[in-house]
């Protein structure tokens, strides 16, 4: 076990459960639901697969997922989002198992899940507790398995010969729309990485790297394979 006394708290930085429901506009668009069974459809889910959703938010791939006939557990740090997630799921007629808990205390028993996704929630924490995150998923998949993995990232350093940091970061919020104060909030307060570091640390827990997309602005999408009888080589 690891010492509780510096063990990173995930629940320190999810704010006020009034605040994250008053924002679940940003997770979910007139679209979601469609983006999801395209994504799920894509990763060729059957019925009867075992799925954790973790970050699960307001729950719309949980949903579809459940309505795919796969069996799911939908896994959030925030109560006010699980608390939308089964309003949703109850809406859908669809059955989800929901789970107050984030990418570091998840409960799962080793080599539970066909599918692991996780989108958008990675990048809440710094680089060593995303291995440790990582390295937790892969226990928790079953040898053969899966995880789609999409987050914030960077894919190029900020400081190179031609642009300083300050720099970098007006061609962001002036090129991909971004509005200012979230750009401001997000590098000072959260803890986006360089996609080739999340390769690396991907690599490094024992996945297979199947894929690696970036070609939505400072976004990442990862598919990795766990291989047959396979063991993670970060403990």
């Amino acid at each position: 076990m690891l010492a509780r006394d510096w063990f990173y708290s995930e629940r320190g930085r999810i704010g006020l459960d009034a605040l994250v429901a008053a924002r679940s506009a940003i997770y979910d668009h007139d679209d979601s639901g469609s983006r999801a069974r395209a994504t799920l459809t894509k990763l060729g889910v059957l019925p009867g697969w075992r799925i954790a959703d973790i970050g699960c938010g307001t729950g719309t791939l949980a949903c579809e997922a459940a309505k795919m006939g796969a069996v799911v557990d939908a896994v959030d740090i925030a109560p006010a989002m699980l608390a939308l997630a089964e309003i949703q799921a109850r809406d859908s007629n669809v059955a989800i198992k929901t789970q107050s808990a984030g990418l570091l205390s998840f409960a799962f028993e080793p080599g539970t899940f066909d599918l692991i996704v996780s989108e958008f929630t990675l990048h809440h924490l710094p680089d060593f507790w995303k291995a440790v995150a990582l390295s937790r998923m892969f226990r928790a998949i079953k040898p053969g398995g899966r995880l789609f993995l999409r987050d914030i990232v960077f894919v190029s350093a900020p400081d190179g010969t031609e642009r300083g940091v300050e720099q970098w970061a007006e061609f962001n919020i002036k090129n991909h729309d971004f509005p200012r104060d979230d750009v401001a909030t997000h590098m000072r307060d959260e803890h986006s990485t360089f996609g080739w570091v999340i390769e690396r640390l991907l690599t490094e827990v024992g996945f297979t790297l199947v894929s690696a997309d970036y070609h939505a602005p400072l976004h990442g999408t990862y598919l990795c394979h766990k291989p047959a009888a396979a063991e993670p080589r970060m403990q």
